[in-house]
């Protein structure tokens, strides 16, 4: 199935769903497939997010900004958004531990199908860890290792 494809996509999603940034951008900034992603989640309460994800979208919004595609103002408002959905407790958190560094560590010696960079196996880890059924990624190379982890992979992966 291909990333963006809806219909058996949907209904392939078992929760807890972990969301990583590449998914958390689309709900704070209109993208492609953020009008699915918002569909999906409407009336969910078992949608997991770390501060990894959080750290990452800011990292991701400061680029825009320096870069010129997003105003400043407008990326510092998106993050204040994401903090303020998380404090008023929009999503379950899940913390990086020390364990989850290990699994993580495992994961990338684990995943020959999709070799993983650092932080994608730490939100694997999390995503393992917390329990979740399906990883929410717009990452090609996430959604691969994430099945290949025996999770489910929204929206979905080419193998």
């Amino acid at each position: 199935m291909a990333i963006g494809s809806e219909g058996a996509a949907a209904h392939r999603v078992v929760g807890p769903l972990y969301c990583d940034a590449s998914a958390l951008a689309k709900l704070f900034l209109p993208e492609a497939e953020s009008d699915s992603l918002n569909q999906l989640l409407d009336g969910r309460s078992d949608v997991i997010l770390s501060d990894l994800a959080i750290t990452e979208l800011a990292s991701a919004l400061a680029r825009r900004a320096r870069e010129g595609a997003v105003p400043p103002s407008a990326a510092r408002r998106a993050h204040r958004k994401i903090l303020a959905t998380v404090s008023e407790g929009g999503f379950r958190r899940v913390d990086l531990l020390a364990t989850t560094h290990r699994e993580a560590e495992r994961l990338l010696f684990a995943t020959e199908a999709a070799p993983l960079r650092a932080a994608d196996a730490l939100h694997l880890a999390l995503a393992l860890g917390a329990g979740a059924g399906t990883v929410l990624t717009f990452d090609r190379t996430m959604a691969r290792a994430a099945i290949e982890a025996g999770l489910l992979a929204w929206p979905g992966s080419t193998p």
